[in-house]
């Protein structure tokens, strides 16, 4: 039994999983809360003025938690939605009228959508006034821009999917539009609606985008944001700065 304990805390699969070895010391107990980014979210060391709730107003979490609030409600519409021209728009009327807290799921499901668009445009703001996208935190700053246009992205793909009018005419403009964007945009176009026109090709193609591919690189992009996030020292603060001001001032 020893020597099987000792195999499997010896082999490269038990190793790669637990870097600091079994926690029987004070050492590896703190490095496993402190280096596990769910048991101690910041890094061991934070800015203090980054930590207050004014400076960021967890405009990135708030976001974070609209992705999985979407990807929930997203998954249980799945149960009652079929991407077909001829039955869409009646899967939403079901799912409104006669399925239990239907009406609910949908709105939770549409609001939480407007609502991450706004916090990413109102983190994005908050990045770039308090200068937190300058190096060394220049690589999540366009991290942050490619997920702010997947938010983008998601809203839009997500636009066809009740199939009625506001949303046919409303996807019939934005494709027009993207046509002539001068490099790519018939190429664009014709990518997104597979045809001449909004029909089945444009539902099937929006609807595979908005509920695979783009939560996919979203989930990668988030991913890699909060980590670089936690590798650059936590939220920036330039508060040396401000001490060294107020000493002048002094």
């Amino acid at each position: 039994m020893k020597k099987l304990k000792e195999f499997i805390l010896n082999s490269r699969p038990w190793k790669s999983f637990f870097r600091h070895g079994w926690p029987d010391n004070p050492l590896d107990r703190s490095l496993i809360m402190t280096t596990n980014i769910f048991f101690h979210l910041h890094p061991v060391r934070v800015n203090k003025k980054s930590i207050k709730a004014s400076y960021s107003m967890g405009l990135g979490i708030i976001t974070t938690v609209m992705y999985i609030l979407l990807s929930l409600t997203g998954i249980m519409l799945m149960f009652y939605y079929v991407p077909s021209v001829e039955t869409a728009y009646f899967d939403i009327v079901t799912l409104q009228t006669k399925v239990p807290f239907g009406q609910l799921l949908r709105n939770m499901h549409r609001w939480g959508a407007h609502m991450m668009v706004l916090t990413a445009i109102l983190h994005m703001a908050r990045v770039f006034y308090t200068g937190a996208y300058k190096p060394p935190r220049e690589f999540n700053w366009v991290i942050g821009v490619i997920l702010l246009i997947m938010t983008f992205v998601g809203s839009f793909t997500g636009y066809l999917l009740p199939w009625d009018q506001l949303a046919f005419w409303a996807i019939t403009v934005g494709t027009s539009v993207a046509a002539y964007e001068p490099l790519m945009g018939k190429t664009i176009q014709k990518l997104l609606l597979g045809g001449p026109e909004v029909g089945q090709a444009a539902l099937t193609r929006f609807y595979a985008l908005h509920i695979m591919v783009v939560p996919a690189v979203l989930f990668l992009l988030i991913a890699l944001h909060i980590w670089r996030v936690r590798k650059d020292g936590g939220l920036a603060a330039n508060e040396v700065k401000d001490e060294v001001e107020a000493e002048d001032g002094k």
